[in-house]
């Protein structure tokens, strides 16, 4: 895989903590249909409300498992001959939190959904960078919402923390941006804007603790697994 990198305009960001014990206020969604919701699709319901409010925004999601947890339990319903309910199967793909966010809001903007494992986030950035490079006068929004898989699947390598984080890619309204780098190569990945120069970035497990990391505190931060490295570093506009 060649070096990438690739430097987003970012407006606003939200995040949602997998140890949160309180539940996400998704107030702007109908009772009927907030009842059905999965904790999944209402975290990411959660930061995606927060950073677009009543803007309109294409939407880039991205989950490595989406709603496994949900569709777990109708192959179990199903084992079990017991009825499945149309609900919970039409909310058990991967796509179901953009539909009930473009739903909730109005917004006919495109959506798309994406899970490529363990670099389920790095890729999601990726393409909503790909997007609105595309179109750079309309924002992008792009939503991660993980949760570790059920226990009967086993071990699985590089599994998510779980949580969900947000974040608003708008040139015209951007306060900072995220510069991103992937590569195959095994040497830490250059982060400034001067490609010959090499920033420390302290490594965390999984993506998604890498980003937020970067996000709270501005410095850079990588993650590594066995096919790529991703780094991500953080760089205020100035006012």
């Amino acid at each position: 895989m060649p070096d990438l990198h690739w430097t987003i305009p970012v407006a606003r960001w939200s995040s949602w903590p997998a140890a949160a014990f309180a539940a996400p206020d998704i107030g702007f969604i109908e009772p009927i249909v907030r009842r059905r919701l999965s904790t999944l699709s209402k975290v990411a319901l959660k930061v995606a409300h927060d950073c677009v409010a009543q803007n309109e925004a294409r939407v880039v999601f991205a989950s490595r498992h989406g709603e496994l947890r949900r569709t777990t339990d109708i192959l179990r319903s199903i084992s079990a001959a017991e009825p499945v309910s149309p609900t919970a199967f039409s909310l058990s793909v991967l796509n179901a939190m953009t539909g009930v966010f473009g739903m909730a809001r109005g917004d006919r903007s495109a959506a798309s959904a994406i899970s490529a494992g363990a670099q389920t986030l790095g890729y999601g950035l990726l393409e909503a960078h790909a997007q609105h490079a595309c179109q750079p006068a309309a924002p992008v929004l792009l939503v991660y919402a993980d949760e570790p898989a059920d226990p009967a699947y086993g071990t699985i390598e590089d599994e998510v923390q779980g949580g969900a984080v947000a974040i608003l890619i708008d040139s015209v309204h951007a306060t900072g941006e995220l510069v991103c780098a992937v590569s195959d190569a095994p040497e830490p990945l250059p982060l400034t804007r001067d490609i010959g120069a090499t920033a420390a970035a302290a490594c965390f497990p999984t993506q998604s603790q890498a980003l937020q990391h970067c996000l709270d505190t501005g410095k850079p931060a990588q993650w590594r697994g066995t096919q790529a490295a991703w780094q991500w570093s953080w760089h205020d506009r100035a006012a």
